[in-house]
């Protein structure tokens, strides 16, 4: 793959312009995928704006507000990086009241935050009413490789170096995690957009 530097305002604003092309009657699922270091909530904040602009209603959806309650996310230790990998998401929530009502002829009701992980309990938040031509954008590690329904994955790479000089001390367990997710899914291969995160305000787009 080559690199094509790209800055922070241009890469939103082309993104954007690649998920508002997409057709306008129909809702779009993006995953916006990467480990925290690489920062992939703040892109997803960053293209509700322009999409609003374009005439796209858009939900932010934190992947972090699926995961499984603590009895089970936790129940063979806090530092698992495999538990990590398998079990800290649920993803069957995930698609259950965000992706599949948003399939063709679906519901359109979307419950934006399932569980809040800080005090293990769930959220008392409505459904949302996603308009037609709407689109979600989910931020979260370890998304692809899943079988969920997204209809175009944006995944923020990043170089191991990076990545441990990122990774907060006590969270260096999940290292192993994003080595084995590298290895097992390959998200640089199979996301439809990359973005080289080392450096967040001097992105670039890795071009296959």
């Amino acid at each position: 793959m080559r690199a094509r530097p790209i800055s922070r305002e241009a890469l939103v604003e082309e993104l954007a312009e690649l998920i508002s092309a997409r057709p306008s009657g129909a809702w779009t699922r993006v995953a916006v995928d990467g480990a925290p270091a690489a920062r992939p909530g703040e892109l997803a904040d960053a293209l509700v704006a322009p999409l609003r602009l374009r005439g796209r209603a858009a939900l932010r959806v934190s992947a972090g507000d699926f995961l499984r309650p603590a009895s089970l996310r936790l129940e063979y230790g806090r530092t698992d990086p495999d538990v990590f990998y398998d079990d800290w998401l649920d993803a069957k929530a995930l698609a259950r009241e965000v992706l599949d009502p948003l399939d063709p002829g679906g519901s359109g009701r979307v419950l934006p935050a399932l569980w809040d992980s800080r005090v293990d309990r769930a959220y008392r938040v409505p459904y949302e009413e996603v308009p037609p031509g709407g689109v979600v954008l989910v931020d979260g590690t370890l998304l692809l490789g899943r079988w969920l329904g997204f209809d175009l994955s944006v995944h923020m790479w990043l170089s191991r170096g990076a990545l441990e000089r990122g990774t907060p001390e006590d969270e260096r367990w999940r290292l192993p995690a994003y080595e084995r997710y590298e290895r097992e899914v390959r998200p640089a291969e199979t996301a439809d957009v990359v973005v080289r995160a080392d450096h967040p305000d001097r992105p670039a787009v890795l071009v296959r």
